[in-house]
């Protein structure tokens, strides 16, 4: 008979656990790696046709690597549900 009521639920306690400056720093990564990609691209352009075409096959294939690299490496948001795998 002691226990006639439930404890009172715990203190909700906020952090900063989100990871906000790593991913800051992950998005300023991947904005450098593609303006260097698109700079190279560009002055590889300017030695003639052929090296431009090579040029900018590479960095297309280099851009959407850098792409598929940042979709995974924050699949979701704090607060958001778990991505269904």
């Amino acid at each position: 008979m002691a226990q006639l009521l439930q404890p009172p639920p715990p203190i909700e306690i906020k952090v900063g656990d989100d990871d906000s400056r790593q991913r800051l720093q992950f998005r300023l990564w991947q904005l450098f790696a593609t303006t260097l990609t698109i700079m190279a691209a560009v002055w590889f352009s300017t030695f003639g046709t052929g090296p431009a075409i090579l040029a900018w096959v590479i960095a297309k294939h280099i851009l959407v690597a850098i792409l598929m690299i940042g979709l995974h490496r924050y699949p979701h948001y704090k607060g958001e549900s778990e991505p269904k795998a």
